[in-house]
């Protein structure tokens, strides 16, 4: 990415490409007619969720005992015993959620080290720490390392040998380059190799299709998705040695589209997609590949401001052609920067349950192929958009 490209009003919850200019607000447009019907009709929707919800009760009140009577019958069992499987069935999904996360072994940190891109602030900044409170080697890559960034500064203070900062911008193949000649110089035993690499760098913004200028869509993908691939390729010849970790951070998004979220939505689909491929293959090299699905984490993180929002959104009205601003019309437009700024107070306010989830990863010798941590409706709705037809789910949310 060059310092030419047009700037991106891209929200940044970790170390990125070249960070955006300071916007000028300019002054949404004239008066308009034109205003198609494509408001939202939540009580329909409303109706639909009630609907699914009394389904699944009969479903499982009456279908699921009926279908244990003819399982009890083939095997010889007495009919008595169903409710005992219902039961049965439903304490087992109750011990699914509500107990905590079953051992599998635990790799020892001392004389491991990890590369964690993104550690200027948010998840990267606090997992950087946190790491190196369980007795882990942590390279931090910080994007304004190299201006005495708030984020690198922090962790420079450390005055540890096991906390090492350095400059990276992951769109940079130089600087990408840089970081690993320097974490070869810096492990304590280059032939054991790197134990793990948390591919954290990301940015986000928000923008329906036809407000949203390619350039965002690439400057988005530079960072979460090839700055994910650049990172990764770069230091998995260590990694295999170590026969260590990649962790990925993706995001619900990856799983799930939504209004106003396509470019952000596209980069994470990509991580998702490099990641399980990378799996496959980095099995039998005994390296194990996770993706990490954080929910909604705005107010932890301050991704998301109302300032943020509105030059975003000064930015998206004044960019957008004449002919879209007529058709869409400003109440319209409006009506969605509402909704944006609505979430800035959204989410979960600690970012403790992604850091369990990242350690879970690195440290456990079975980690998951996928977590994800979020509030438990969020959970729910990624279940049921990747789970349930098509046709269905757009009917429940959209």
């Amino acid at each position: 990415m060059s310092g030419t490209q047009k700037n991106v009003n891209i929200a940044t919850h970790d170390s990125r490409c070249h960070a955006p200019s300071v916007l000028q607000p300019s002054v949404l447009g004239r008066k308009h007619t034109t205003r198609p019907k494509m408001a939202p009709q939540p009580v329909f929707r409303a109706a639909l969720l009630v609907l699914l919800s009394v389904f699944l009760t009969v479903l499982l009140g009456v279908g699921l005992p009926a279908l244990l009577n003819g399982l009890t019958r083939l095997v010889g069992l007495p009919q008595t015993s169903v409710t005992e499987c219902v039961v049965g069935l439903y304490f087992v999904f109750v011990l699914s959620i509500a107990t905590p996360r079953i051992p599998r072994g635990v790799e020892e940190a001392n004389g491991k080290a990890v590369f964690i891109t993104g550690c200027d602030s948010g998840f990267g900044h606090s997992l950087a720490k946190h790491l190196h409170r369980l007795g882990f080697t942590v390279f931090a890559g910080c994007f304004l390392k190299d201006e005495d960034g708030e984020g690198a500064k922090e962790l420079e203070e450390f005055h540890s040998d096991r906390m090492k900062v350095v400059q990276l911008d992951v769109c940079s193949e130089e600087q990408v380059n840089q970081a690993v000649e320097f974490i070869k110089e810096n492990l304590e035993d280059s032939e054991r190799g790197l134990w793990a690499v948390v591919n954290n760098a990301g940015v986000s913004t928000f923008g329906e299709v036809e407000f949203t200028s390619v350039d965002t869509y690439k400057q988005v993908s530079e960072v979460n998705l090839w700055g994910t691939i650049r990172v990764t390729k770069a230091v998995l010849p260590l990694i295999r040695r170590a026969k260590g970790r990649v962790v990925n951070l993706a995001s619900m998004y990856g799983r799930m589209g939504n209004v106003m979220r396509s470019p952000y939505c596209v980069s994470k689909y990509g991580v998702e997609a490099f990641s399980d491929c990378l799996r496959y293959e980095m099995k039998t090299w005994g390296v194990k590949v996770s993706i990490i699905e954080p929910g909604n984490f705005i107010v932890a993180t301050g991704i998301l401001t109302r300032d943020i929002v509105a030059s975003t959104a000064d930015k998206l009205w004044s960019e957008a052609p004449s002919s879209v601003k007529d058709d869409y019309g400003k109440a319209h437009f409006e009506k969605h920067m509402a909704q944006m700024r609505s979430y800035c107070s959204s989410g979960l306010k600690d970012v403790a349950p992604v850091l369990d989830d990242i350690t879970d990863a690195i440290m456990s010798k079975h980690p998951y192929a996928r977590y994800t941590p979020s509030e438990p409706h969020w959970w729910i709705r990624v279940q049921l958009m990747t789970h349930l037809p098509t046709a269905v789910s757009d009917l429940l949310y959209f």
